[in-house]
């Protein structure tokens, strides 16, 4: 049986995906802070889970986001436009 992936609660979009640094902007519909597990899920092989390390507003670090925020996070994996992000 394959692995249950848990859902998580939808919390933003990725809006732009920088390669060479490796961190994804992310429209927020909620709030997400420094500690916690995301999700992102997208295209046809993309779905992973990491824990935010760090978070920025505008260029500056920040531990919290709310909803319409939008912030920078590094990624582990590639993202693109539209891919979904959840909080775990």
């Amino acid at each position: 049986m394959p692995e249950e992936i848990e859902e998580g609660k939808l919390i933003g979009k990725v809006t732009h995906h920088f390669g060479h640094i490796g961190v994804a902007v992310i429209e927020l519909t909620d709030s997400l802070q420094v500690g916690d597990t995301i999700r992102i899920a997208g295209g046809i092989d993309t779905d992973f889970t990491q824990k935010v390390e760090s978070m920025e507003i505008e260029h500056e670090k920040t531990k919290k986001a709310k909803k319409g925020d939008v912030v920078g996070l590094k990624v582990k994996e590639k993202v693109r436009e539209g891919y979904k992000v959840y909080k775990l």
